[in-house]
């Protein structure tokens, strides 16, 4: 490993998030609800709240987003959904993204 003197900058910035450890807590399927509804409700993540209720500052979100976990197999899955490849990954998660704005307006309506 090299020494400090030898490190990028920014390896040296995330050295902070490298030793930071999930913590997970196992909750009655009520109580994790009411927590993530409340967190929606102030716009922020179950995390950020979390840390919010903990007294714990929390750092301001460059852009929110919403993740998946995708498998291979997945990628097939949607591929043919979509009517294309799965190895055209980035069209397949266009598609994706346009299902997801059309699903959040339709919650609007």
């Amino acid at each position: 490993m090299p020494t400090d003197k030898k490190r990028p900058n920014a390896w040296k910035k995330s050295d902070k998030s490298i030793r930071a450890v999930q913590v997970i807590f196992e909750l009655e399927q009520s109580h994790s609800r009411n927590l993530r509804i409340n967190a929606i409700k102030l716009d922020l993540s179950p995390s950020d709240y979390i840390r919010d209720i903990i007294g714990l500052p929390r750092k301001k979100p460059i852009r929110p987003r919403l993740s998946i976990s995708l498998s291979a197999d997945d990628y097939v899955l949607l591929a043919e959904r979509y009517d294309l490849q799965p190895d055209e990954q980035t069209a397949i998660r266009e598609k994706i993204k346009e299902e997801l704005l059309l699903a959040s307006k339709n919650e609007d309506q």
